[in-house]
């Protein structure tokens, strides 16, 4: 009999897709974001557990080229000790949980435990990697017929498992995992038992990551081939005529900043933007907040103004943030946007224009960027004297703009809506990279970030450290900052927006790969 009781401790063993995040199913993600316990592998994407709650127990059981964190039976073990103490346990796989995946045999350790359990697929590598490489594994003008084969077992020893000769000479595709070591025997067995020594082949590294790299050749060649690339696992290997359609239907590995290791030093909650749209274009983002945005230290000062907003003639927003936090406060009084009905507004930027039409209100005026003379024009069209400014910005903003509002005869408040403050995490880590030359672009959205990553790292070698690494900035006093702290910036936006700077990172390097 079912007792509701007894079913709520679960084992979810859930695929996590071959790399990219985004590949998770939507069943997956939702058993991450329950679960009490995750235990996951060297491949299941660290991007992923992003999804896990605050208080989820996170077990690394990585196994990485030999080197195992715990055997299969301790991770075994593992599983059925954490779903005896109770709850949601979820066990995160690379790739499918029954492909190659061990799954079946975790699946019947807790059979046998009597503890419930379910399994969640996941797109598996072969069918990933294949197709990010531009290689659709069957097609109906050349093949029909498709195997999965482990690559572990060396065809030349006594007994084999695996029917050499049906492979080689009765199924158009072959997708052999985990194989790179032993491609010497993958392709002697296979040309041995009948497959012409011409017959295309492609190893795919880190398929559907913007780490992947292809390699292509036939069964004769292509041994050579890997080896002049240096190419080792993980990789999955292809065999068949399916490989030369990559000529033609190769997209993923075109994208224009495919492997680019891009740090963004934004606050983790603004990030998002940046990352996305890097990421569309293929680079490796790499997040290391220097900042993190935070309610003013003294709230006092914005509650009055949002009490007192009959008193100001003009609201001023600096920023998305600025905007964000002084919203938050006039809810939070109880009040709506109603109450800003007889006032006009100005927004520093098209970013902080959009962000406040969210709250249904258009700009009365955008001045295009935050330097004076922008800021001057804009406002010089309109009589500012005698007019009550309610300026609500960071707490350690410049003090250009209440300068300059104050210069036209207007009165300024100018009001603390939040602070920011320095966030350090994996500085060590960062470091490392950095030493390593595992870092192509940093990028600095604000002065914050470029002060505050400057802090990061140890001074005795800061100039070794970003030698050689490009320097992207959003807008011109972002610039001068990073120059003043020792930075040479090599890519400045036109545009002081986000996608501004992502369009200047793009010409940057279409102009570098052309020239």
């Amino acid at each position: 009999q079912w007792h509701l009781r007894a079913m709520k401790a679960k084992v979810y063993l859930v695929g996590a897709g071959p790399g990219d995040p985004g590949l998770i199913t939507v069943q997956g993600r939702a058993c991450i974001k329950k679960a009490d316990v995750i235990i996951y592998d060297y491949l299941a994407s660290p991007a992923l557990l992003k999804y896990a709650d605050k208080s989820a127990e996170l077990i690394y059981v990585g196994k990485k080229g030999g080197d195992h964190t715990l055997s299969q039976d301790e991770i075994n073990a593992l599983i059925v000790e954490k779903a005896k103490s109770g709850g949601v346990i979820c066990r995160l796989k690379g790739g499918d949980p029954y492909i190659f995946g061990r799954g079946g045999e975790e699946a019947e350790v807790l059979f046998k435990a009597g503890i419930s359990f379910e399994i969640v697929p996941g797109v598996t590598s072969a069918i990933a990697a294949a197709a990010y490489a531009g290689i659709p594994l069957t097609h109906r003008k050349l093949t029909s017929t498709l195997a999965f084969v482990t690559g572990h077992e060396d065809p030349a020893k006594e007994e084999t498992g695996i029917n050499w000769s049906s492979l080689a000479t009765g199924i158009g595709t072959l997708v052999f995992f985990m194989g790179v070591k032993n491609l010497p025997n993958i392709t002697k067995g296979l040309i041995d038992h009948g497959k012409p020594p011409d017959t295309p082949v492609a190893l795919i590294r880190w398929g559907t990551t913007p780490r992947q790299q292809t390699v292509s050749g036939t069964l004769e060649t292509i041994v050579e081939k890997a080896r002049a690339a240096g190419l080792k696992a993980p990789a999955i290997i292809v065999v068949g005529d399916v490989v030369n359609l990559r000529r033609s239907l190769k997209w993923f590995e075109n994208r224009p900043l495919l492997g680019k290791r891009i740090v963004v030093t934004r606050a983790r909650q603004q990030a998002s933007d940046l990352v996305r749209l890097l990421s569309d274009l293929g680079a490796e983002c790499l997040e290391y907040p220097t900042i993190k945005i935070m309610p003013p230290e003294d709230p006092q000062p914005l509650k009055q103004a949002v009490e007192n907003l009959g008193a100001y003639d003009w609201i001023v927003f600096t920023s998305v943030n600025g905007v964000i936090f002084f919203f938050e406060q006039l809810f939070a009084s109880g009040k709506d946007v109603r109450a800003l009905g007889r006032m006009q507004t100005a927004a520093i930027g098209p970013a902080t224009a959009a962000r406040l039409r969210e709250y249904g209100l258009t700009s009365d005026i955008v001045p295009e960027t935050y330097r004076a003379e922008s800021v001057v024009d804009a406002f010089g069209k309109v009589k500012m004297k005698g007019k009550k400014i309610l300026l609500p910005r960071a707490a350690e903003a410049r003090p250009i703009l209440p300068k300059e509002l104050k210069k036209m005869g207007a009165a300024v408040d100018e009001i603390p809506a939040y602070q920011t403050l320095k966030a350090v995490q994996n500085a060590d880590d960062l470091v490392q990279r950095l030493k390593d030359n595992r870092i192509d672009v940093i990028t600095f959205t604000s002065s914050s970030t470029v002060k505050n990553f400057k802090a990061l790292l140890p001074a005795e070698n800061f100039s070794e450290l970003i030698r050689g690494v490009t320097i992207a900035s959003i807008g011109p006093i972002t610039t001068d900052t990073a120059k003043e702290l020792g930075f040479d910036v090599h890519i400045n936006a036109e545009s002081y927006t986000i996608p501004g700077l992502v369009e200047a990172i793009l010409q940057y390097y279409c102009l570098l790969y052309t020239s």
